[in-house]
């Protein structure tokens, strides 16, 4: 039972007097004997808790209000304070807010006679207990209740009861009881709106009969999207705001890219007509698109557009796989938002940027990535002061009516599990759209939180235009058919209110298509000189060049002490603090530098040159081993000490945040944060390796392809966890194959290390390119038992003077040239254990091992270069802990098979399997050693 009367809302807390007295022996009735009460009155006990024993003198007009109510009709005012409430809460069941009007409405909880009440009952109450702050001519209890039904049954329904902060419900209750969404505009106003939708509506028209068949995937239905994006936009010029973020799938992009980031009408006709647009694009460089080589359809396409005012409007890139692009545009929005040019964690103002993120009404409660995107809302490494989310609700999903979509009474109900206000508004009103609006960018501004907006339109033509949606759903396009459009409706308006004539209303109508059909002439006559050749830019095509990693002994040294130098006040944990300054020995001539320890080195050199650095994934901050620890945390207080932020000489950010239990949302959100910032080095890391499953959408459409569809660059490195210790299926493969599948025209690094100096400098490697055209991301596999290994680690030396090496020769191997007759090749924990196998190379001259550090781009040539070397070589041998069919050997081989000239190609390892690897750990064991036996056998 909630006693809690500061943040929730009783209605006991205007009660004083003999009515206080009447409450309090109800109270002790209700507990002794419930069933002797009125069920309502026993409900309200139930959740609102006892009366206060007294209550505190006042003079509100309630409290004054309640003292006057005699106590013989005390019963009679909690139940109009009861249906008042229910209003609030449940008006929304019987609004007016399907155009198609072919949903029921349920009053049944905001009538009079549910609760025992009549009309003369109502009159008999006092304003003041049911409606704070009443209009003048609302003069009774009965008009109290009439006026609440007006504003939370319209064309406006409202649910935020879920919201737990007081603060909250009350600012939005008055801002719906003061009348606000039901908006006054001037003419002006009016006028704007009305053009606006004209246009919306004009070009799809015009489309639709220039270029029959096309697909476009219409806005029509919910047309006033776009006036409800231009009043977020307005408003957020106003406060000057710096960036807005939009993210939302292909049905209405077109429109959007058109009417609210003002892309020429004849860029886009020319990309229906097949004609090139860059010659259509405004001389005053406002608006900016870029291209991949190898291109997208037009309605995944997106643009950057910044207003007179400043304001520049992005709207993202999205492939078809629609609500996916959501946490995408929140990492632009965090990264828009975060100052990283000084040492520590970045500072965030969250008024600086913002994001819209349009959702489909069928996608939105079925698609996972829509509730992960939601959770970020209030997590600190992801939390970006609020989005503005809104439903272009059509009502259907494809062809399937909402009865087989969801579970859910509302599309947007999954929402209200983050304490998301939902805003449900009639699609045909564009005055109350724009109301809605104006509430959503306040809400955001004053509370920092999410909020809903559920435009409830519908969808007038099929799921593209080439579908008869008649076929299937006969009844809901039997109504649409009828159904006069909002741009008609609202000229019928403005034509009645005399705004306009209708007159003007038509020659409005008619100007637009003169205006659009100008604009398709002036395509008509651009003669198509494209030849459609498919042309990769030489920097991606020449990959990285050669670049000075090496970091000075003495810099490293300074670096190493201060990281390893805490105030006296932190107390670290005794057994961590052991380990940690255990990191001073190899400065010492004693030890080697480990995995974890040549990371944190390359971390702060890298802050130290002035390039940022964020870091996320699961259990980050520890790293999943235990071998990480950036984020020290104090055994007493609990308080965290990040040693990276106190390193001298640091001119950029360092941040480190252990991310929330998702992969698809969190890698969308790193990818976007990258390309937003192209200068900071983004860095995710999975738990395991083949936890990035979860997120495979992620690397196929974007972080894969993203630069030959879209030309968006992206520099972010994910580090996945892999290597075989017996530990079973799930724990064991990063799925190697899969990125080496995706791999093509020097789209990205993958790599599989077995060197802690080669991980150091591919990451400062990394950084350094970021920002240049020849950029992309970076696939690390990463060691799990290798971590503490010690012929994975690295002298000074190694560091300080060393550069990237696509591969390693395994010292002491290959010295006798003549005699080598077998070459193995592998990479990662199995090098290691090759290594561990011949130790300094002794029996073994008829062998030589190559570690292959850098998949792809493969090292061929360097390969070859060493394959040369050996005359007598007879055979050149892939060695894999995979199974056969997993793993690097299927893309690799083809590789060997051109540089062998007639030699001998072999595969040690696996057979092919459907599972990655063994669930028991003896059997594990026994098939690693016949690998390695076969591998090692002359």
């Amino acid at each position: 039972m909630s006693t809690n009367y500061s943040e929730e809302k009783s209605p006991w807390s205007s009660i004083a007097g003999p009515n206080l007295g009447y409450v309090m022996e109800m109270y002790d009735l209700y507990q002794e004997s419930p069933e002797l009460l009125d069920p309502e009155f026993a409900e309200m006990f139930k959740q609102y808790g006892p009366p206060a024993e007294a209550a505190p003198a006042s003079s509100s007009s309630a409290e004054t209000a309640a003292a006057s109510v005699d106590s013989s009709k005390f019963g009679k005012v909690l139940a109009a304070v009861q249906l008042a409430e229910a209003i609030r809460a449940h008006g929304h069941l019987a609004s007016d807010i399907y155009p198609l009007k072919d949903q029921p409405k349920d009053s049944s909880r905001l009538e009079a006679s549910a609760y025992g009440l009549t009309d003369q009952d109502l009159k008999e109450v006092p304003v003041s207990l049911l409606l704070e702050n009443a209009p003048a001519e609302v003069a009774n209890g009965l008009q109290a209740i009439e006026y609440l039904k007006s504003l939370y049954t319209d064309k406006v329904a409202f649910e935020f009861s879920h919201i737990v902060q007081l603060q909250e419900r009350s600012w939005i209750q008055s801002k719906i009881e003061a009348g606000e969404l039901k908006p006054s505009f001037a003419a002006d106003k009016k006028k704007q709106i009305l053009d606006l939708l004209t246009r919306v509506e004009g070009f799809e028209k015009f489309v639709h009969r220039t270029f029959v068949g096309q697909k476009r995937f219409s806005i029509e239905g919910v047309d006033s999207l776009v006036v409800l994006i231009d009043e977020l936009v307005r408003l957020s010029e106003a406060k000057g705001t710096e960036k807005i973020m939009i993210g939302m799938a292909h049905r209405g992009r077109l429109n959007v890219l058109t009417h609210v980031l003002n892309k020429p009408y004849e860029m886009m006709f020319a990309g229906f007509a097949h004609v090139p647009d860059e010659t259509f694009l405004p001389e005053d460089g406002s608006v900016e698109i870029t291209k991949g080589w190898f291109g997208d359809v037009k309605y995944h396409m997106g643009a950057s557009y910044t207003s007179p005012k400043g304001t520049n409007i992005k709207l993202a890139y999205n492939p078809s796989h629609l609500e996916i692009v959501s946490p995408v545009v929140a990492g632009y929005t965090r990264a828009a938002q975060e100052l990283t040019n000084q040492a520590g964690a970045p500072i965030v103002d969250s008024k600086k940027a913002y994001a819209i993120l349009v959702h489909g009404d069928a996608a939105f409660p079925g698609q996972g990535v829509v509730t992960e995107t939601l959770n970020f809302s209030r997590i600190r490494g992801y939390q970006t002061g609020g989005s503005v989310h809104i439903i272009a609700n059509n009502l259907i999903g494809f062809t399937t009516e909402q009865f087989d979509s969801r579970s859910t009474h509302y599309s947007s109900d999954p929402a209200k599990g983050f304490e998301v206000p939902v805003i449900h508004v009639n699609a045909d009103h564009p005055e109350e759209v724009a109301a809605v609006a104006k509430l959503a960018f306040e809400y955001r501004e004053k509370f920092g939180k999410d909020i809903l907006i559920d435009l409830i339109g519908y969808r007038r033509y099929g799921h593209n235009e080439m579908d008869e949606p008649l076929v299937t759903n006969p009844m809901m396009y039997h109504g649409v058919h009828e159904h006069a459009t909002v741009r008609e409706l609202y000229g019928q308006q403005l034509s009645s209110e005399n705004v306009l004539t209708e007159a003007e209303v038509k020659a409005l109508d008619a100007d637009t298509q003169k205006l659009m059909q100008a604009a398709y002439d002036k395509v008509k006559e651009s003669k198509s000189e494209e030849t459609h050749e498919i042309k990769i830019p030489e920097a991606v095509l020449n990959g990285f060049p050669e670049v000075q990693t090496g970091v000075g002994r003495e810099a490293l040294e300074k670096m190493n002490h201060e990281l390893l130098t805490w105030p006296s006040e932190f107390s670290a944990f005794g057994k961590l603090a052991r380990i940690l300054k255990r990191r001073e020995e190899p400065f010492n001539g004693k030890g080697k530098i480990d995995w974890a320890h040549a990371e944190t080195l390359a971390f702060g050199s890298i802050i130290q040159e002035g390039t940022p650095v964020r870091l996320t994934g699961q259990d980050a901050q520890r790293g999943t081993f235990a071998h990480r620890h950036l984020v020290l945390h104090d055994d007493k207080t609990g308080e965290e000490l990040v040693p990276l932020h106190h390193i001298s000489d640091a001119k950029a950010s360092f941040v480190v945040h252990n991310s929330p239990l998702s992969e698809a949302s969190v890698v969308g959100y790193e990818y976007g944060y990258n390309v937003e910032n192209d200068k900071a080095l983004v860095l995710w890391e999975a738990q395991y390796g083949d936890f990035a499953n979860m997120a495979q959408m992620m690397f196929d459409q974007f972080i894969s392809a993203s630069r030959s569809k879209w030309g968006q660059k992206s520099g972010l490195v994910m580090l996945l966890p892999h290597g075989y210790e017996g530990q079973g299926p799930e724990h064991s493969s990063a799925r190697l194959e899969r990125y080496l599948q995706n791999a093509g025209e020097n789209n990205w690094t993958v790599a599989n290390l077995s060197s802690a100096a080669n991980y150091f400098h591919i990451l400062r490697r990394q950084a350094k390119m970021l920002g240049e055209e020849s950029i992309r991301p970076m696939i690390i596999v990463t060691p799990k038992s290798l971590l503490r290994h010690p012929l994975v680690g690295a002298e000074v030396e190694d560091l300080a003077e060393g550069q990237f090496q696509t591969i390693i020769e395994q010292p002491g191997m290959g010295t006798k040239e003549k005699k080598v007759e077998r070459i193995l090749f592998a990479s990662g924990k199995m090098a290691i254990d090759l290594a561990e196998r011949v130790k300094d190379g002794k029996g073994f001259d008829w062998a030589h091992i190559v570690r292959v550090e850098q998949l792809y781009p493969f090292p061929a040539e360097k390969i070859q270069a060493i394959v040369d070397r050996y005359p007598n070589a007879k055979e050149l041998a892939w060695v894999q802990e995979e199974p056969k069919n997993m793993g690097s050997w299927t893309f690799a081989e083809p590789y060997l098979r051109d540089i062998a000239n007639g030699k001998d190609v072999a595969y040690y390892g696996r057979i092919k399997r459907s599972s990655p690897a063994e669930g028991d750990g003896e059997a594990h064991k026994a098939e690693q050693g016949r690998i390695l036996d076969a591998a090692l056998s002359n």
